[in-house]
């Protein structure tokens, strides 16, 4: 029955998703109501940045009706200088997972206490900050090679004291005991925006490519993070570790419909794969209240982290190697 209703609710979501206008309220919950939990997160390396202006979107683990499929990680450019993205998370309410979706806003607001990794390490985000109507990259989080060109550089140890683990949910049997912050609520009142174009895109083929449903890939897809939205193939396209090869598969054209990403319409006919008995996956308690990581305060949220000059630090002769979502968190200022 649950299931059944699950599907009514994506349809409705779908219709909510068209008639959204420029705000969004983190707050509400949109997309499907499943009682099985998302799988854990897969570990991968984030492919370097395309060039400046570009902002980290994490890969996430969204329903397609039968399954599980991954949406890789990529790389998208804001809606607006001045925005951030604000990661989607599953949340478990009233028996069921609740999915609640991503948005762009002058600040990150609370997204579950999930570690996404690559500066998104539960609560605020430690990749970056605007300032002057340009992006400044934390090189400690972020793959910035020499052969990308991008002068606003800084390094900047993540400090993270939350128990690391790979749970992609928050709430209920083994999921994240996270609560948002008073600032993180009073964010959710701010101007949203919802995914852009490329981030929809992006999704709809992942929903599209049964090598990303976990029926295929049991939680370890083969494409977990892109260069480029909407670009499966072909250089800076990785895979999840310990991830079987990844076979290319004709996916159906791109309609232009909107959708929600993370809340897609079934696809016709529905995709290869095994239904997901419902079952809740136990998974290792977290250690709650994660320390707060830097975020510009609210009312000033052009301002850079303390200690950070305007003028960019000469860059360092050679990047460090690419650092896993789950492995560049741990480090700690000395």
């Amino acid at each position: 029955m649950r299931f059944r209703i699950g599907l009514m609710l994506a349809g409705i979501s779908l219709t909510a998703a068209g008639m959204m206008s420029g705000t969004a309220s983190a707050a509400i919950a949109i997309g499907v109501s499943i009682t099985v939990a998302p799988p854990e997160l897969p570990v991968y390396e984030q492919p370097a940045v395309p060039g400046p202006g570009y902002m980290w979107s994490p890969g996430y683990w969204a329903w397609g009706g039968q399954d599980y499929y991954w949406v890789p990680g990529t790389w998208v450019l804001a809606p607006q200088p001045g925005y951030l993205w604000t990661p989607g998370y599953w949340g478990w309410s009233d028996g069921a997972y609740l999915w609640h979706e991503g948005y762009w806003g002058p600040h990150v607001g609370f997204y579950g206490g999930v570690n996404y990794g690559f500066g998104y390490a539960g609560t605020g985000y430690g990749g970056g900050y605007w300032q002057g109507g340009a992006f400044f990259y934390n090189r400690t989080v972020n793959n910035i090679p020499e052969s990308v060109h991008i002068t606003n550089v800084y390094n900047r140890t993540v400090i993270n004291n939350v128990t690391v683990n790979r749970v992609s949910f928050n709430g209920g049997a083994g999921g994240i005991a996270a609560r948002p912050t008073g600032e993180e609520l009073a964010f959710e009142h701010e101007r949203h925006l919802p995914p852009v174009g490329e981030q929809i895109h992006h999704a709809e083929l992942a929903r599209s490519e049964p090598a990303l449903h976990t029926a295929t890939n049991h939680g370890a897809p083969g494409i977990a993070a892109t260069a480029h939205a909407a670009s499966f193939t072909g250089p800076g396209v990785v895979g999840a570790r310990g991830a079987a090869p990844f076979t290319p598969h004709a996916a159906a054209p791109h309609t232009g419909a909107p959708a929600s990403a993370g809340t897609l319409r079934p696809p016709s006919p529905p995709p290869p794969v095994h239904t997901v008995q419902p079952a809740v996956r136990e998974l290792r308690p977290q250690t709650p209240n994660p320390e707060q990581q830097y975020a510009a305060p609210a009312g000033t949220p052009h301002a850079a982290p303390p200690g950070t000059p305007h003028a960019a630090p000469p860059e360092a002769p050679h990047a460090p190697p690419p650092k896993t979502n789950n492995e560049h968190e741990h480090e700690h200022e000395h």
